[in-house]
């Protein structure tokens, strides 16, 4: 499992919340405006260094020490907005919390030694439709990732979301479909004959639509004379 990591510090600065004008100009400066809120406190609107944010976020473990002028407060990130075209955060919210207790929160699954698979050797195609879960635990033990050992799986396999194992101190949250929900499957790559089988039952059903839609334009036809 991949483990945790000890709380990164984050310095941040107060701000008054202005016009779109304004915070243009604060992320030209090279700064990421943001709200800080939790734990029936006021809500307090920031900016923060963006370098140092972007450093933080690829060092932290889920909990951030947020320091405004030497006071410090626990918080983790609850959501993000990033840029669609450069990737850059332009504005992050934080949650503060109290590490003596549980929190959820989302964490990224990751798939180890697939490529040594006998499915992925035997040159199967490997889909991961599941990246995500949603864990229970302290703030603390919150793990970057939770792994699941591919190594064995075979042609055909299929693994579902039930089959995850979560580390120590960390619960899953998982519903009634996680025994049907497929965390990752390994297919038989497709030959030219199953893409051919592929466009002709795609051509056919294009054409029962079209056909479909002549009749139905038909009868709408006769009912308006």
């Amino acid at each position: 499992m991949a483990t945790k990591t000890d709380s990164t510090t984050l310095k941040i600065a107060p701000r008054e919340i202005g016009h779109s004008r304004a915070t243009r100009r604060l992320r030209r400066a090279g700064s990421v405006p943001g709200v800080l809120y939790g734990l029936d406190r006021e809500n307090l609107t920031f900016s923060v260094d963006a370098l140092e944010l972007r450093h933080a976020l690829a060092a932290r473990g889920a909990v951030l020490e947020v320091d405004l002028d030497g006071q410090t407060t626990n918080a983790v990130v609850k959501q993000s907005q990033v840029h669609p075209v450069r990737g850059e955060i332009t504005h992050i919210d934080l949650v503060r919390v109290d590490v003596n207790k549980p929190i959820e929160a989302q964490v990224t699954i990751v798939l180890v030694g697939s490529d040594d698979s006998p499915g992925v050797k035997e040159g199967g195609i490997l889909e991961q439709p599941t990246r995500e879960v949603t864990v229970e635990a302290l703030p603390n033990d919150i793990p970057e990732a939770i792994e699941y050992d591919a190594s064995t799986a075979e042609m055909n396999d299929t693994v579902f979301l039930d089959g995850l194992t979560a580390p120590a101190g960390v619960t899953l949250i998982l519903d009634e479909l996680a025994g049907e929900t497929p965390l990752f499957t390994i297919t038989p790559p497709r030959t030219q004959a199953d893409l051919d089988e592929l466009e002709t039952e795609t051509e056919v059903v294009g054409e029962d639509a079209k056909a479909k839609a002549g009749g139905d334009e038909a009868a709408e036809g006769d009912s308006s004379e």
